[in-house]
């Protein structure tokens, strides 16, 4: 393995140490589960989240000017990376508040700018591409989105039905191949 690939597959056991918890769940479509995987632990973990980022910002497309997370996984992830790439951020609510600004997207501007939506992890992809539509409202130009994680379940082709390219650091694949023996 190379050295980008090793590092890859220590993250990725390191998320899945970290994030994979068993139990009983109730899911959010109503189904039991007996995993669950907890995506704000690699988020609330400096220096897992650090690595992330670190992982992340091979893969932000040039020519990007503004990275927008989406409320409220993609926002930790958005503002780790940015430290790693010195783009500025945009932390994108998923409605517009109603009080202050009244703004769907707070922080940098998005209009006329080449933006990148940074989303934690992306399964059907539904989130994306209604930010997304909304942020092109607003004037932004979108041609990708950037993932932690890809669950693997349709995300990356609803996606790219609606002319976004999605580009992942990890995939669940990744994860179950990191599972202890």
């Amino acid at each position: 393995m190379t050295d980008t690939s090793t590092a890859r597959a220590d993250l990725a056991r390191d998320i899945a140490a970290t994030c994979r918890l068993t139990g009983r769940f109730v899911l959010r479509s109503g189904r039991i589960a007996d995993e669950y995987f907890d995506k704000y632990r690699f988020e609330a973990d400096p220096a897992l989240l650090d690595r992330v980022a670190a992982g992340l910002a091979e893969l932000v497309p040039p020519g990007t000017e503004v990275l927008a997370g989406l409320e409220m996984g993609g926002i930790p992830v958005v503002t780790a990376l940015a430290r790693h790439v010195g783009l500025p951020c945009a932390f994108v609510r998923k409605t517009a508040k109603a009080y202050g600004t009244a703004r769907l997207a707070e922080g940098a501007d998005v209009a006329g700018r080449r933006v990148l939506v940074v989303e934690d992890v992306v399964t059907s992809g539904g989130q994306v591409v209604i930010s997304t539509g909304q942020l092109r409202e607003l004037g932004a130009t979108i041609e990708h989105a950037l993932c932690v994680i890809d669950r693997e379940e349709g995300g990356a082709a609803a996606l790219a039905g609606h002319g976004i390219a999605l580009r992942a650091l990890l995939t669940r694949a990744d994860l179950d191949a990191a599972r202890p023996a």
